[in-house]
Formats: structure tokens, C-alpha cells, sequence
């Protein structure tokens, strides 16, 4: 699956980035950065609720690709720089965190081992 088709299947608005054609494999949904941090491996995709600068850092200092911010968070125009700089991608969606990882794991998208 590549961010684009991400993208599509939330429904999302793009907000920072252009590497839609990027492959991504697997997600992680979480609102707690220490969380993402204590168990993520190889995710592409953070799913978030939480919107403030340490997403963005949390995401680069993992290797992830690709930020959805859920039930309609925007980010602040200072994100929008960060995640530019640091080639992230930054999605928006209006569904909640629960629907959107339920559609990518239907739709192929792996919650990656455990």
C-alpha cells in the first residue's frame, strides 16, 4: 500500500509532504509518544489524536514516514515546517482513530508483530 492509497481510504486531506507514492506496511495508533516509542519497529504509519511538535519528532527519531491525525485535529503550521523539513508526511481525517486503523488493517495495512 503506498500513502496515497492511506490517504484515500481515510478520506484524508494532505497537510505536509509530497511522497505519496511511498510504500508503506505497517501502522500504529496511539495518543501516549511513549508508546509509540516503547513499541514500535518497523511502523510506517502513526496514527495520532495527540497534535504538538513531539509527534512530529517522535516520528522522525522512529523512521516513520507518515503522521494521520484523527478525528479532525489540524496540525500547527509549525508541524506542517517540521514534518516538511524532515520529509514526513502529514495527513488529516475526520474519523476516529479506532475506524481509520480498523479501515487500513481491512484494506492490507499490518499493525506489524507484536
Amino acid at each position: 500500500m503506498t500513502i496515497a492509497d492511506v490517504k484515500s481510504i481515510l478520506n484524508a486531506e494532505l497537510r505536509a509532504g509530497n511522497r505519496l507514492d511511498t510504500e508503506v506496511f505497517y501502522a500504529f495508533g496511539s495518543d501516549m509518544m511513549s508508546d509509540v516509542l516503547a513499541f514500535v519497529k518497523d511502523q510506517s504509519v502513526l496514527l495520532s489524536g495527540l497534535v504538538n511538535m513531539q509527534v512530529v519528532r517522535t516520528a522522525e527519531m522512529m523512521d516513520m514516514n507518515c503522521i494521520v491525525f484523527v478525528r479532525g485535529k489540524e496540525p500547527t503550521p509549525e508541524m506542517i515546517e517540521l514534518a516538511e523539513a524532515r520529509n514526513i508526511v502529514l495527513l488529516t481525517t475526520q474519523l476516529r482513530m479506532f475506524t481509520a486503523c480498523g479501515l487500513l488493517y481491512q484494506h492490507g495495512l499490518s499493525g506489524g508483530e507484536a
